[in-house]
């Protein structure tokens, strides 16, 4: 037995999926309304006796494995770790666990560690009356928001919390590894509201301190200050900011049910746009955008919206995104309109619909960042032109699409009345190439590009073909080598086939399969007219004759494949 077999045998398949969704028994099976789509009637099925789940609304299932990193959005290795922890599985055993068992049992005194400070930190908040008028009134939270983002305050005690954790056993070495002391041993957040850091599944891996305090101005000529606003939790084993993404343990259900996420810039607009019903915010550490920070987003979600200040570091901060966005293939949008307000936490304050409204309507990111450009710039004359196109070209050359990078170089020349053809002069100087112009995309590329499209409605039909087979000739009844991917992936169908058409009859299975097959070739037909009316457009616009009748061929032989004919 591996680590994955003995986590499977120690946690049942409808438990953890009753950790996220409220499971009801079908007969042998049970049932739950499928966290993938938007539904009334349970889709989801879960079976005990084989430890699978299958989601018919989406077409997809698996183990407790695959359920973990597709609500979760984790990779394998974090869905492993994140379960044996649950199980209570040693993943050293297996040689699976970095750094072996020592640095796992180092993660689990530093989670625990940090677990007990934030009840010392919630304790002694209600215990300071300055500290609720602060979290309750003056930054109007609720008690469920409270909870939610586990709120404490940190008094004004120079080792007040070092006590109280000695006290409950934990060693000193513990508290400072867990970056909860200052360079001379005393307690690192002193007199600061307290705002939970946590992990994708909920764990308290550091902290935000927001200070509370205001220092008057005959204190500051006297030498006294508050230090910095906001003081957060040094790198340690459990906290990288590189990593961390603030709200995204609250915020998964909300991205998967709305389908985007808004990146916003500080922890408190994200707790504000939850508290006001807007669970689908999240924010890195200040504006520090990075591709591992996109990447895990991406796993939920590629609708993001960045949700940054207009002033120069949020424009700079907008621009570094973007790029890191486009070297994984995402394309940001940025909420722009805050009605007057400085941040998302102002606009909120002043009504939750308002910023409903906001994030409703988001800009293409590049776009946003020429718009700033062009700010305070004349473009009518030769200066200006000159210095839009210079950082215009210098955002666009950043950009790894061919036809988004042909898009905005249109439109810059538009923009300052120049041919596309200076455009491409001047970007291929910007890039340091030698060609006189940059090639644009040949309708070859496009062509390719159609080929590698994996359309999600016709994958589905294909896994009900593969499901009638399984059924009809009654193939994995007997599989048990869950190491091997093709055998999971077959028991995956066949528990899907049984609870759809475990009922039909061989005839029955027949006309489903080929029904299914006549669908698979409509959309195939469907999907291929919209790629080549697409081409279609761009032959005609470069005004190539012999592709355009080309293109219109192969439109009129899938229009008559489409009615039946031969």
């Amino acid at each position: 037995m591996d680590a994955r077999e003995e986590i499977k045998s120690r946690l049942a398949v409808e438990d953890v999926v009753g950790w996220y969704l409220e499971v009801k028994r079908a007969g042998r099976n049970l049932k739950a309304l499928s966290p993938f789509t938007s539904e009334r009637t349970p889709s989801l099925m879960i079976s005990p006796d084989k430890q699978m789940w299958y989601d018919f609304s989406s077409n997809q299932g698996g183990d407790i494995f695959t359920f973990v990193m597709k609500i979760e959005g984790f990779s394998f290795p974090e869905a492993l770790e994140f379960l044996a922890g649950k199980a209570g599985v040693d993943l050293a055993k297996y040689g699976r666990a970095t750094g072996g068992k020592e640095l796992t049992e180092k993660r689990l005194r530093l989670l625990n560690c940090l677990k007990m400070a934030t009840k010392y930190f919630q304790i002694v908040m209600t215990k300071t009356p300055a500290a609720m008028d602060y979290v309750f009134y003056k930054r109007n939270m609720n008690r469920a928001t409270v909870q939610d983002f586990k709120i404490g305050y940190a008094s004004d005690e120079k080792d007040g919390l070092k006590k109280f954790l000695l006290g409950k056993g934990f060693a000193e070495e513990t508290l400072r590894e867990a970056g909860l002391l200052n360079r001379f041993g005393g307690d690192l957040f002193r007199e600061r509201m307290m705002i939970s850091l946590m992990d994708g599944s909920g764990e308290v891996i550091g902290y935000t301190g927001r200070t509370i305090a205001v220092v008057s101005e005959l204190d500051k000529k006297l030498g006294k200050n508050e230090g910095p606003k906001y003081l957060n939790t040094p790198a340690t084993l459990l906290y990288d900011k590189t990593r961390h993404i603030f709200g995204l343990s609250q915020a998964k259900t909300a991205i998967r049910e709305s389908g985007f996420c808004v990146i916003v810039e500080g922890n408190m607009d994200v707790i504000s746009s939850h508290q006001a019903g807007y669970r689908m915010a999240v924010a890195t550490a200040g504006t520090a955008m990075t591709k591992q920070h996109l990447s895990s987003l991406a796993k939920l979600t590629t609708d993001i919206r960045l949700a940054y200040d207009g002033d120069k570091a949020g424009r700079e901060a907008t621009e570094r995104a973007v790029e890191i966005a486009s070297e994984i293939g995402l394309s940001l949008t940025i909420v722009d309109d805050y009605m007057g307000a400085k941040d998302a936490d102002e606009l909120i304050q002043r009504g939750a619909a308002l910023w409903g409204e906001a994030i409703a309507h988001p800009k293409p990111a590049v776009e946003w960042i020429l718009e700033k450009y062009k700010a305070g710039l004349d473009l009518k004359s030769p200066v200006g032109k000159k210095n839009y196109s210079d950082v215009a070209t210098r955002l666009i050359e950043k950009l790894q699409d061919p036809v988004e990078k042909e898009h905005y170089m249109k439109l810059v020349a538009h923009e300052i009345d120049a041919s596309t053809d200076a455009m491409s002069k001047k970007m291929a100087m910007v890039s340091g190439k030698a060609a006189s112009r940059v090639r644009r995309p040949r309708l070859q590329d496009h062509l390719e590009k159609m080929s590698k499209i994996t359309d999600l409605e016709l994958l589905s039909v294909i896994r009900q073909m593969m499901s009638v087979l399984i059924i009809f000739y009654n193939l994995g009844e007997k599989l048990d080598n869950s190491e091997n991917k093709a055998y999971n992936e077959l028991n995956v169908l066949r528990f899907g086939g049984e609870n759809r058409y475990g009922n039909f009859e061989k005839e029955d299975l027949e006309i489903e399969f080929r029904n299914l097959v006549q669908k698979a070739k409509l959309i195939t037909a469907k999907n291929h007219q919209k790629d080549w009316q697409n081409l279609l457009k761009i032959a005609e616009e470069r005004g190539d004759v012999a592709m355009t009748g080309e293109i219109l061929g192969k439109l009129n032989n899938l229009m008559r494949s489409k009615n039946g004919e031969r």
